[in-house]
Parts: structure tokens; sequence; C-alpha cells
């Protein structure tokens, strides 16, 4: 897989299975002067799609390499996590989440998530927040939120024909043309933002083995729910950064989210000129915010 210079590959065992994860324990980020152990703790979440995994964050986390311990999992049945056959249910994701947070990290920690997983972060926080001791999420939307209902829509029904489900994904999903497609007119506001490295790292994920599994449950909606039946319950100091552009869950719905509960949602931060996943269409301003949002939490 793809993995900035300096950051090894580890796991942990879930009850679904081994989960793999990259951390910065090799040159130059960890010396006898710098031991990572030393270092605070930022996990980063990637989202769901075709071909995603903690590529989606390594263009960010690995600008933190320097000051922090830095934990980036391909989640299951993602990347070069392992991928069970199974029909994937929320309740799986949440349990999972919830191990590997248990077993890489000790004590409360900084998570930064991305979109369904954002939203899955969430509720994790609401049962657990003993884990945690931020949030920042960029366009953390459950996808039926204020009663809309994705599983109902034309696309997701025709994905739920057997047969058809698995053509679709050989042929439309686990592609070069395809990955490129959707994230060119789907994921991303500005199509040029579309280099051959993320396309070939997208798609590097998707032809792993039972990799349709995962990604056939998002795209059915499987794993969608109503964030908004949660939220007033986080107690947890989060931050939220919404691209304006993205077209699955618009601004509006990040905002009367957030206003849901303001004791817990301290900062909301939409970006103009951007989709779903700002970091990796402006990693660099994603950084930035970052940077400007982790002590504003602390207070």
């Amino acid at each position: 897989m793809f993995q900035p210079l300096g950051f090894e590959r580890c796991s942990v065992n879930t009850s679904l299975g081994r989960m793999v994860y990259y951390t910065n324990t090799g040159s130059p980020w960890q010396d006898e002067m710098t031991a990572s152990k030393d270092k605070e703790t930022l996990v980063f979440l990637h989202g769901f799609g075709g071909g995603s995994s903690a590529y989606e964050w390594s263009k960010v986390y690995s600008a933190f390499g320097a000051e922090y311990r830095i934990i980036a999992p391909d989640l299951i049945g993602w990347g070069e996590s392992e991928h069970p056959e199974r029909n994937y249910q929320v309740e799986d994701y949440l349990t999972t989440i919830r191990e590997f947070l248990q077993q890489s990290c000790d004590g409360a920690v900084k998570v930064i998530a991305s979109s369904l997983t954002a939203a899955f972060t969430i509720r994790v926080a609401i049962t657990h927040p003993e884990l945690f001791k931020s949030l920042i999420l960029t366009t953390p939307a459950g996808l039926s939120d204020f009663g809309e209902n994705y599983s109902r829509s034309f696309f997701a029904q025709l994905i739920s024909t057997p047969v058809l489900d698995k053509l679709f994904y050989t042929a439309g999903v686990a592609t070069s043309g395809g990955i490129r497609s959707f994230l060119e007119q789907r994921q991303f506001a500005n199509s040029n933002r579309v280099y051959d490295e993320i396309v070939e790292a997208y798609l590097e994920s998707a032809k792993q083995p039972n990799a349709e599994y995962a990604a056939l449950a998002f795209v059915r909606g499987d794993l969608c729910f109503d964030l908004s039946q949660y939220i007033e319950q986080l107690t947890v100091p989060t931050a939220i950064i919404w691209g304006q552009k993205s077209q699955f869950t618009g601004p509006e719905i990040g905002q009367r989210l957030a206003q849901m509960n303001p004791q817990a949602i301290k900062i909301f931060q939409p970006l103009d000129s951007v989709g779903l996943t700002p970091q990796l269409e402006l990693p660099g301003v994603t950084v930035g915010l970052i940077k400007k949002f982790i002590p504003l939490l602390e207070k």
C-alpha cells in the first residue's frame, strides 16, 4: 500500500479480524531522542467508498509525525485489513472501531475521522467517552440524517439485486476508470485535483480479495443511519469541517447537526470549493485547520 516515509505497518486483532494500521516508528520520526511512546497520540480514521483506506489521510497525518504518535488504520473490510465475507452492518464498525482504540491506544486520544466513519466515531464517543480527548471530523454524516433514507433510493435498490451487485463492483468500481470517474464527479469539487497516485491507491485497495463486501454494504445503504438521533448525546469536544460542495450531504445538514449540540460541537468550519474529502483535495488547508483546532478544543 501507499504509505509515507517513516511510517511502518502494524496490526491488532479485533472480533472481526486483523486490522492493519500505519504508525511513525521509523526514521526520521523516531530515534533515541524522540521515542513515539513519549508523544501524544493522534488517530486518523478513513471514510467509505470503493477503494477507501488509510491512504485517504496520508497527505495529512505525515505533517504531524514529528509531534505526535500517529495511528492510521485500514478499517475492517478495507485496505490491507481483513475482509471477512459478511453482510456488514453498523454495529460491526461501532464494535471494531472501539476495539481498535482500546487495543492500540493507552487512554484517551484525539481522533480525526471522515464522513460516515466520523458519524460512527460520534456514536462510539457517546457510549465510550473515556476513549476520546477530542474529535476533529470532516463531513460527519450518517447519510440518512433527519429522516432521509438513502437505502430506498433507486441506485441503492438497484445495487441490492443479487449478481448485479457483484457485476457493478467488478466493472464499475474496481477499475481505474471507475474510480477516477467517481472521484472526479462525486467526491471532489475540482476534478483537476484527482491525480494518478490517488486513483492508483484507491484501485489497489479496491482489488483486495473480498473488498466488494464492505463496499457494496456501503453502496446499498446497509451502513447508513440517522445521526440526528444521536448527536445530542455527544459530550466529547468536537470540531467539524464541511466541504461546501459535498454531493452526498450538503453543508446545511452539517449546520443542523452542529446546532443540535453546541455544548460539544465547538467549531463548524465550512470550506468553499471542496467536496467530501478535504484531506485529499486540499491537504495543506486541512493540516492547518487541524493544527488550529487542537488547542481550541483543549480549552
